[in-house]
C-alpha cells in the first residue's frame, strides 16, 4: 500500500488524487490520508481514504484566523499566519503517523513532514511530493516572493528559506512533540527535509509545467518536474438547461469566480462589480459562486459551483483569484486569465500569468474596482494575448506530469 499524506482545502487535494489515479493505473494500491471532511470527495474518484479524525471543524480553529491565512497579502503576515496555526498541527500528527503503519511508500505534502520521518522509522522509501516549486535555485525567487520584489541573488536565497521556513515551521513542533512522547527523543536527523534527495530512495517531484516554470537546471537530479498533475473527472458533467442554453446563444463568455476566497470572507459589492466590468467591457460573462445580483441583463448568468475541466473548455476568458490549480486550469484550457490576486502565491500566479503574456497585469483585491477588471478584460482578449494563451494551452496538455511523476514513485519502490 502506498500512503499519499496530504493536507489543505479541496483544491489542494485534487493534485494528490490525479497522483493516486495513475499510481492505480500502474496497478500500486493507493490511499490518500486527509481530513475526514474530504472522505466522501476523494471516494467519489475511486481512490481509498484513511481519514483524519482531527480537522478545521472539530478543532475549532479560530474563524479570524482562517480569515487571516485567507488574506496573508505579504510574506510577513504569511509567517505570522503560519506560526499561528501551527499549534493545531498535533492534534493531526498521531493519526498521520498511524497511516503511515504497514506502507510500503510514504509520499508527503510539504506541510506534512511526519511522513519523512515515518518512512525513515519504518525503514520505506519517502517521496516529497509539491504542489509547486519550492527547493532553491538561483533561477527565480519562490512563489512567497516572486512578482513582489526584485530578482536578485540576495533575493532568490531570502524567498527559499521563507518558503521553506514557512512550510517547516507549520509541522516541525508537532512531529518532535509527538517523536518525544511516543518515542522519548526526536527522530534521527531531525531538521528540515526539503533538500534531502541525495539518492532515488527519497525523491521529490513537482507538480508544475516546465513551460509555466522551466526545472532549473540547478536542481538536483532526484527533483522531478513533468508538467502538471491534473484530475481525470469520473463522469462527463452535464449542465443546467440554463447554462447550456447561455453557453450555446452565441460567442463565448467571459467566467469570472473566486473560490474559497468567498467563502472564506464576505466580500460585498464584488458581484455586482464583476458584473458590471462584464457589461463594461462589452462582453457577456459568467460569475461563478458569489451568488446572484439583482436586475442581470441577459449578456450574464450566474451559477454556483462547477467543474473548471469542463467550463474553461467553453469560455473567452477566466477571470478568478489564482490558486495554483484553478491558475492550471486556465493555462491548461488555453485561455487568457485575469487573476486578482487575494492572498500567498496567488500574486505569484498572477505575475507568472502576465509575465509570459497570456494574462492581463494582476489587479490586487484591495484595488479591484469595475473599470480596471473591464480593462483588463478587454486587454486579456486582444489577439497577441489570445495567441499565446492558445500555445500555453498546447504545450501543457503534451506533457503528462502525473503519470511521469508516478513512473518515478513506482521506480522508487523497485529499487
Amino acid at each position: 500500500m502506498i500512503t499519499i499524506l496530504c493536507s489543505g482545502s479541496r483544491g489542494d487535494f485534487q493534485p494528490y488524487i490525479a497522483l493516486a489515479q495513475q499510481l492505480k493505473k500502474l496497478g500500486k494500491d493507493v490511499r490518500i490520508t486527509g481530513s475526514k471532511s474530504f472522505e466522501g470527495f476523494i471516494r467519489s474518484y475511486g481512490i481509498d481514504v484513511y481519514p483524519i479524525e482531527a480537522d478545521i471543524e472539530t478543532l475549532n480553529v479560530d474563524p479570524k484566523l482562517l480569515k487571516a491565512a485567507g488574506s496573508s497579502d505579504n510574506p510577513l503576515k504569511m509567517l505570522l499566519t503560519f506560526n499561528k496555526m501551527k499549534e493545531y498541527g498535533i492534534y493531526m500528527v498521531s493519526d498521520y503517523y498511524s497511516a503511515c503503519e504497514g506502507s510500503e511508500l510514504i509520499i508527503y505534502h510539504p506541510g506534512c513532514t511526519i511522513g519523512y520521518f515515518a518512512a525513515q522509522k519504518f525503514g520505506i522509501p519517502s517521496v516529497l511530493a509539491s504542489p509547486f516549486p519550492m527547493h532553491k535555485t538561483k533561477e527565480y525567487l519562490s512563489v512567497v516572493m516572486y512578482g513582489k520584489t526584485k530578482s536578485n541573488i540576495f533575493t532568490k536565497k531570502i524567498s527559499y528559506a521563507m518558503i521553506q521556513g514557512m512550510l517547516w515551521m507549520a509541522s516541525k513542533d508537532s512531529v518532535k512533540g509527538f517523536w518525544k512522547k511516543h518515542f522519548g527523543e526526536v527522530p534521527d536527523n531531525f531538521g528540515c527535509p526539503f533538500e534531502r534527495h541525495t539518492d532515488k530512495t527519497h525523491p521529490a517531484i513537482v507538480s508544475c509545467s516546465n513551460f509555466v516554470f522551466k526545472r532549473p537546471d540547478d536542481w538536483n537530479e532526484n527533483i522531478h518536474q513533468n508538467g502538471y498533475w491534473f484530475v481525470e473527472e469520473p463522469c462527463d458533467y452535464s449542465p443546467s438547461d440554463e447554462l447550456a442554453a447561455f453557453l450555446n446563444a452565441g460567442e463565448k463568455p467571459v467566467y469570472i469566480g473566486f473560490g474559497s476566497m468567498t467563502s472564506l470572507e464576505k466580500h460585498e459589492g464584488l458581484a455586482e462589480m464583476a458584473a458590471e466590468a462584464i457589461k463594461k467591457s462589452g462582453k457577456c460573462g459568467i460569475i461563478c459562486g458569489m451568488g446572484k445580483p439583482a436586475n442581470l441583463p441577459k449578456s450574464i448568468i450566474a451559477i454556483d459551483s462547477i467543474p473548471h475541466s469542463w467550463l474553461f473548455e467553453r469560455v473567452s476568458a477566466v477571470c478568478h483569484h489564482g490558486g495554483a490549480g484553478t491558475t492550471a486550469a486556465g493555462f491548461k484550457a488555453g485561455i487568457p486569465s485575469i487573476i486578482i490576486p487575494f492572498s500567498n502565491d496567488q500574486f505569484a500566479w498572477a505575475h507568472r500569468a502576465y509575465d509570459l503574456g497570456v494574462g492581463a497585469k494582476p489587479i490586487p483585491k484591495k484595488e479591484l474596482s469595475a473599470d480596471k477588471l473591464a480593462d483588463a478584460i478587454r486587454f486579456a482578449l486582444t489577439d497577441k494575448i489570445v495567441a499565446n494563451a492558445k500555445t500555453l494551452g498546447k504545450n501543457i496538455a503534451a506533457e503528462n506530469g502525473a503519470m511521469e511523476c508516478a513512473k518515478i514513485i513506482v521506480n522508487c519502490l523497485e529499487r
